[in-house]
């Protein structure tokens, strides 16, 4: 079908003003990062990053958001591919009930599990350490990569593990060689996900760790955005330290990303 000159323009005007609307906060906290203390002394001031680094101490908040977040991110994808190929792959009673109950983590908001879940922990003497924050994250990180890949092993498995199946393989080398390899682009983009609501969560980290020493990024920017001294350049600096590793993951691993949401898209 050919498409005429004015809808190809339209087409592209639509794009751009998504793109501008998309870039522009991320441009203006850039520019308001290295503009100098006073509006009109004129110059950049790459120094406010140096400033912003040491003196919020952002390089053990940025340690442990990448603890917590390496822990959850790895934990998670490997028993979401397990979860997933249980439930998109093989057949037993009752799945349909488990599979229901799993994804409960993923209508139940963080908000409302926070308190209880303090409590818990605190009488189990694990508040105020990493487990605080990573096992509330790896259940519910794991209910949605189970019904991610889950999604994915139903669009590609029947006759690939009934092939598998007849050249005598079993369940870990089918999964393992077989059907893993073609799930890398899935897989990617669950590290992605998982990846981006680890780093940016903040209730979490708020309500479980009371410790300096354990805050995570996101926390520790607004412990350091409460400071009177502090000034807009040197926050907007912090910021951009913190949103930093999810756009430098994103942009190293963007291919298999897009892909993988699209095929999530046209065969989920």
């Amino acid at each position: 079908m050919r498409i005429s000159r004015t809808e190809r323009v339209g087409t592209y005007l639509v794009l751009l003003v998504f793109t501008a609307s998309a870039l522009f906060p991320v441009l203006s906290i850039v520019a308001t990062a290295l503009r100098p203390e006073v509006v009109g002394q004129g110059g950049w001031r790459p120094e406010n990053l140096v400033t912003a680094w040491t003196v919020g101490h952002f390089g053990g908040y940025l340690r442990n958001s990448a603890i917590v977040s390496a822990v959850v991110v790895a934990v998670s994808a490997v028993l979401s591919v397990l979860a997933g190929y249980a439930f998109g792959a093989m057949r037993f009673r009752g799945r349909g009930v488990l599979f229901s109950l799993l994804l409960l983590g993923m209508m139940v908001p963080t908000e409302a599990l926070v308190v209880p879940l303090y409590f818990d922990l605190r009488d189990l003497g694990l508040t105020d350490t990493y487990l605080s924050l990573v096992l509330p994250q790896v259940a519910q990180s794991v209910a949605f990569g189970a019904f991610w890949m889950r999604a994915f092993f139903l669009s590609h498995t029947r006759d690939l593990v009934e092939a598998a199946r007849m050249d005598g393989a079993g369940h870990v080398r089918t999964l393992w060689s077989v059907l893993l390899p073609l799930a890398r682009p899935a897989v990617v983009t669950l590290v992605v996900l998982v990846f981006l609501w680890t780093w940016n969560e903040f209730m979490l980290a708020l309500v479980m760790v009371t410790d300096e020493g354990l805050r995570t990024a996101p926390l520790g920017l607004r412990f350091f955005a409460g400071r009177a001294t502090t000034s807009v350049p040197v926050l907007a600096a912090g910021s951009m330290l913190v949103a930093l590793p999810v756009v430098l993951l994103y942009l190293f691993l963007q291919r298999h990303f897009i892909r993988g949401m699209l095929d999530g898209a046209v065969k989920g």
